[in-house]
Formats: structure tokens, C-alpha cells, sequence
């Protein structure tokens, strides 16, 4: 029984990631950095810098193979990525 409820709990697990190609497509930019980790929750990494009044950020959400890569300028979506690592 208990590798049956193993299999479960890692099943659920997996459907509740955040960081899918579905959530990816619904980034646009302009999207604020509120909206996005709304949806995708608190980032894996993340890294500021300010320079002459602008600020950027770039955040990275990984679960798995599955990696969504945001650039924010000034607290908006500029550019973003989904990247899926190929089966080994």
C-alpha cells in the first residue's frame, strides 16, 4: 500500500506546479512583477540593479525539467521564457 500512496502524493505534487507552459503563455508583457508571481508564486532566483532612475530585475521559476525565465524593467514584464530540459 504505501508505494501506491507514495505514487499519490507525487502525482498531486506534480499537478500543483506553478511553473507550466500553460501559466508561461498567459505572461504578457507589461505584466507587472505583482501579477506575475501572483500567478507563479515566489521566484526560485532572483537579482535587482537600479542604474539612472531604472530598475531591472530578472526572475526564475524552476520545478523540474521546466525553467520560466522573467526580465522585468522598471517592476513590468520586458521579455520572458519557458525552457523544458530534454528527456534523458
Amino acid at each position: 500500500m504505501r508505494p501506491v500512496a507514495f505514487a499519490l502524493v507525487a502525482l498531486l505534487l506534480a499537478a500543483c506546479s506553478r511553473v507550466t507552459e500553460e501559466n508561461y503563455a498567459k505572461i504578457r508583457d507589461g505584466m507587472t512583477e505583482q501579477e506575475v508571481t501572483g500567478m507563479l508564486g515566489k521566484p526560485t532566483e532572483s537579482s535587482s540593479i537600479s542604474l539612472a532612475g531604472m530598475t531591472g530585475t530578472g526572475a526564475k521559476w524552476l520545478d523540474g525539467d521546466a525553467v520560466i525565465t522573467v526580465q522585468f524593467v522598471n517592476g513590468k514584464v520586458f521579455s520572458s521564457s519557458f525552457k523544458r530540459s530534454a528527456a534523458k
